[in-house]
């Protein structure tokens, strides 16, 4: 692992961030996580702009994804080289149907919107599954709340920040 992808003590002054992203970050510190927070100029909107911004695998980006089961909203944290098999993930949780949620459903439950959207910084838990694909990679990034900012993390870590349970959530790569 290289020091460019290494999480460091090293913060980006919170008080310098959006609001949104000072929100993830002071759960995160909450929670015991202490990796390195960037901000960019351009968009880390997709998987593929998060990799290309930070010098990494596609692999080693947690995006997270909203989806609606009945009335609850499920949080899924996926390599970003998987697309979310919805029929293996309602059969993971006995359940089902499995639908994206809309943009208003994904603010409503996260308060952060499609493309920002944060593993943590909700205003209320949102029930969390962590692609075990994400183990593969020493460092993951995912989102800080904003479609520009993004956090370090492991794979630990990042189950143990958001209380989610880990599980296969795609039968392939992209």
């Amino acid at each position: 692992m290289t020091d460019a992808h290494r999480p460091s003590s090293e913060h980006l002054d919170a008080a310098a961030l959006p609001p949104r992203a000072r929100t993830v970050v002071a759960a995160l510190r909450a929670a015991g996580a202490e990796g390195e927070v960037r901000e960019f100029d351009e968009s880390t909107h997709t998987a593929a702009q998060a990799a290309a911004a930070l010098g990494c695998e596609v692999g080693a980006i947690a995006s997270s994804l909203v989806f609606r089961t009945g009335d609850e909203a499920l949080l899924v944290l996926t390599s970003g080289a998987h697309r979310v098999d919805t029929d293996l993930v309602a059969s993971t949780l006995g359940r089902g149907p499995i639908m994206r949620a809309n943009a208003d459903q994904v603010k409503r439950a996260t308060g952060q919107v499609i493309g920002g959207v944060a593993p943590v910084g909700h205003p209320s838990p949102v029930r969390t599954l962590v692609d075990t694909a994400l183990q593969a990679h020493d460092v993951l990034w995912a989102s800080a709340g904003t479609a520009n900012t993004v956090f370090a993390t492991t794979f630990d870590e990042l189950v143990r920040v958001t209380g989610g349970t880990p599980v296969r959530v795609a039968t392939d790569d992209l």
